[in-house]
């Protein structure tokens, strides 16, 4: 018996090992999923945030056509990042409005002239008070929103180029 328990600090000990090893091998999920999925986007109205681009409300999702809202800003660098794609989604024909967090009309305005336009309306968040309501953890996030305004999707970070298929399946099935 007392031999057993020499070995109990070393079999803790690599049992403590495992549980570590394993964490670190495959770790968890942390992406924040919103709770809005499947539900209607939530009522909002906001302004222009640069005077050469509509404001943007609830109400233009709910016209019939599938649309992807952005949440963005000119200070994020994966926004930038993404920027190719979202161009490539517009130029193919998918309708994308956004929403401008914390962020100011003229650094939204060279954010836009330096990596492209893919937006039909941007509206200005300030206190982030739309981007809370949409579950939205940080920027970016792209949601699928259906014709109805029922939240389809949530893409969180950039969309890379791989994540082009998966969004445009998103947007056939929402229609």
């Amino acid at each position: 018996m007392r031999r057993l328990l020499i070995w109990l600090p070393f079999a803790l000990f690599i049992g403590l090992f495992a549980v570590v090893a394993s964490g670190l091998y495959k770790p968890a999920d942390r992406t924040v999923r919103s709770a809005m999925i499947g539900k209607p986007l939530p009522q909002f109205s906001l302004p222009p945030i640069i005077p050469t681009k509509p404001g943007l409300g609830s109400a233009v999702f709910r016209q019939g056509q599938p649309r992807l809202l952005n949440v963005f800003a000119s200070w994020c660098i994966p926004c930038a990042a993404e920027a190719p794609q979202l161009k490539q989604l517009k130029a193919i024909g998918v309708p994308i409005d956004a929403v401008a967090i914390r962020d100011t009309g003229s650094d939204i305005a060279s954010f836009l002239a330096r990596y492209g336009d893919p937006y039909d309306r941007i509206g200005d968040d300030p206190e982030s008070a739309v981007q809370l309501a949409l579950g939205s953890s940080g920027v970016p996030e792209t949601f699928v929103i259906d014709g109805k305004g029922i939240i389809r999707l949530q893409h969180v970070g950039e969309i890379r180029a791989e994540d082009v298929p998966g969004i445009l399946d998103a947007l056939r099935q929402a229609q």
